[in-house]
């Protein structure tokens, strides 16, 4: 399988994305899903109400999943590692906890996911509900979130990647 080096994800719309990210949750396998493997997965088993949706897409001229996927496969080769295609965002929550680390100007260098961890674990998150910018349920599931994203790209990526825009 190739690893792609680029930023990837950025050129899969947000709806295949999510599908290749559930897809890929639901494959028990021990091998890395590819596109290929995607592409089989959407062609065959794609439950009726998604493959519905998929059939508008022809109708309203709009590029399809399967198509989508084609070009991809096209560019990248049927190889690719699926999950290259899967974009992650921090939730506003999360993303408001990275903004307010990656503001703070005395840092040297960029905060990875683990600078952002230890922020949270040195009392970040409290101050900030203290301070009114986040609420204080919302900071029982930033750990959890920010682990899961340590987990599937590793401590050393840099946190601004996962800011939420919106």
């Amino acid at each position: 399988m190739i690893r792609n080096p680029i930023d990837i994800a950025s050129r899969v719309s947000p709806e295949l994305s999510g599908i290749i990210e559930t897809i890929i949750n639901q494959l028990e396998t021990d091998e890395p899903v590819t596109l290929d493997s995607i592409r089989s997965f959407i062609a065959h088993e794609l439950p009726a109400e998604l493959d519905e949706s998929e059939h508008l897409h022809h109708i309203d001229t709009v590029e399809s999943l399967v198509d989508e996927l084609d070009e991809l496969i096209e560019q990248f080769g049927e190889s690719a590692a699926a999950i290259d295609f899967v974009y992650a965002y921090a939730s506003e929550q999360l993303s408001r906890v990275i903004e307010e680390v990656v503001s703070d100007e005395s840092r040297d260098n960029p905060p990875t996911l683990a600078t952002i961890k230890e922020a949270m674990e040195s009392g970040q998150v409290g101050s900030m509900v203290g301070e009114g910018s986040l609420e204080e349920d919302e900071d029982d599931v930033l750990m959890p979130e920010l682990d899961n994203l340590i987990g599937r790209f590793g401590a050393d990526a840099l946190a601004e990647d996962f800011l939420r825009y919106e």
